[in-house]
Order: C-alpha cells, then sequence, then structure tokens
C-alpha cells in the first residue's frame, strides 16, 4: 500500500501550512526562471497556471510540463493589464502558491526618453506584480492560507546608477513584498520576496558585461522552491551574493559604496 507524506508545519499564528502546493500559478513563465519553476514543480497531481508574453514558448513549456505529469493551463495575458489579470486568477481559484516573476530589463542609452524607459519599466516590474499579488490575496484571505512570492532582485537594495530604472523597480517590490508579509501573516497567508542574482536568462543574455556567479535557472528553481518551502522570508542567491549584498549594506560607508557603484558597467 502507498501512502503519499504531506509535510506541514505550524505557522507562528498556529494555522497549518500545506509545503507541497498542488495548485501553483506563476507569471513570466515562457523563459528564464518562471520557466524554470514550472519545470520544477510540474509532477502528477500538480495544477499549473502559467502566463507569458511567448505564445509559441509557453506552448512548448505546457508540454514538457505535461509529460512530467502536470496539469497545465497557459495564457499569455499581459501583466499591466489589470482587468484581465484579476479575471484571470480569480478563475484559477483556488490558488496554493503566486508566483509574481514577470519582469524585464533594459539599459538606458543616451538617446532615450528617461520617463518613457523607466515608465516601461515600472509597469511591468511594480505595476505588474500588484495586478498579481492584489487578487492573489483576494483569493487567499477567505481561506485562510495560501503563499506568494515576488521576485525582486539582489540590484534591489538599493538605487543603482549602472540600472536606475530596473534597480529601483525592484527596491519597491522588496519593500513592498516586506510590508505585506508583516500585514497579512495574521491571516494565513505566507508572503516572500525572492531576490536572485545573476541568472541564466534571456534578460542576462543580452548584458555585455561580466556577470559574477551567474547559476542556470534550474539551479536557481530548485532554490527558490527550498527557500519557499522553508518560508524564508527573504530567498537570496547564490550565497556569494548574499554576502557581498550583506557587507555593501551594513560595513562599508556610503561614501565608499558610492564612490564603487558608479564604475559599475551600466546595464
Amino acid at each position: 500500500m502507498h501512502c503519499i507524506v504531506i509535510k506541514i508545519k505550524k505557522s507562528i499564528t498556529g494555522r497549518v501550512r500545506l509545503k507541497n502546493p498542488k495548485s501553483i500559478l506563476i507569471t513570466g513563465a515562457s523563459s528564464g526562471i518562471g520557466a524554470a519553476l514550472a519545470h520544477e514543480y510540474a509532477e502528477p497531481g500538480i495544477i499549473l497556471h502559467l502566463s507569458g508574453r511567448n505564445k509559441g514558448r509557453m506552448e512548448t513549456i505546457k508540454a514538457d510540463c505535461k509529460t512530467s505529469g502536470a496539469t497545465v493551463h497557459i495564457d499569455t495575458i499581459d501583466v499591466r493589464d489589470e482587468v484581465s489579470m484579476s479575471a484571470w486568477i480569480l478563475s484559477c481559484h483556488p490558488l496554493d502558491l503566486v508566483i509574481a516573476n514577470a519582469g524585464i530589463s533594459s539599459s538606458l542609452s543616451n538617446s532615450d526618453n528617461i520617463s518613457v524607459h523607466t515608465k516601461n519599466i515600472f509597469d511591468i516590474n511594480v505595476i505588474g506584480v500588484f495586478n498579481t499579488v492584489h487578487p492573489a490575496i483576494k483569493c487567499m484571505k477567505p481561506r485562510g492560507q495560501g503563499q506568494i512570492a515576488v521576485v525582486a532582485s539582489v540590484a534591489g537594495f538599493r538605487g543603482l546608477p549602472s540600472a536606475p530604472a530596473y534597480s529601483t523597480s525592484k527596491v519597491a517590490v522588496k519593500a513592498y513584498g516586506e510590508a505585506l508579509r508583516g500585514l497579512y501573516c495574521k491571516d494565513g497567508l505566507e508572503i516572500n520576496v525572492i531576490s536572485p542574482g545573476f541568472v541564466k536568462s534571456r534578460i542576462t543574455e543580452k548584458n555585455k558585461f561580466k556577470m559574477p556567479f551567474l547559476i542556470e535557472a534550474d539551479q536557481a528553481a530548485k532554490i527558490i522552491r527550498s527557500g519557499l518551502e522553508k518560508n524564508n522570508p527573504h530567498i537570496i542567491f547564490p550565497w556569494q551574493m548574499h554576502v557581498i549584498t550583506f557587507i555593501a549594506q551594513r560595513l562599508v560607508p556610503d561614501f565608499i559604496l558610492e564612490y564603487l557603484l558608479k564604475k559599475l558597467p551600466q546595464k
């Protein structure tokens, strides 16, 4: 006779937390970390709700995840569309885990309009996160359980002159996730912030500078899954970038840090 072992753990509120989510929604799942997370979670008994911008790649990921035994639903909804995102997420209810992963990065050249450039990045990286998180909270709060993860970046610990719009958008996502975690813990919701370093993806392949401690997307997905299972408030990786970030924040004087950051290559 076979038995299914379900890992559970009591939260500080006394509620029981389910640590093997069955119904999972991931945005930005057509490539990079999002696609790797879809593959990581794909197995029999799992329902995946995936969105991404490229329909062709989404169909391929759907086929791969179905081969692994998962039930897969895909959509190409724009995360900037608040009405469509809300309708989609509510239609996927009930959800155990939502990962707001969709994001973009682009460099600011001398010919770019800084207003347009910044708005484009914030619309996806920040407003897109809002449009994912808020309907998820609406679904999960009445049930008294659920987990929501937002993807920030190690670039989101302070504004970077090498990537002003991108880094600031990730500062906002990080802070918002931290705030929501404290706000909704009493309602049984687990909210986590994910801050990757350099991960091989369609975004990083455009970078023309050396990327220290670059890791594969599937390795990143395993680290994220492990961190979410432990309900870690902040999942920062790889460990080398975690150490560097800690030292820069806590031990390096601001005037030295400002000087060093000015030397970073423009994203």
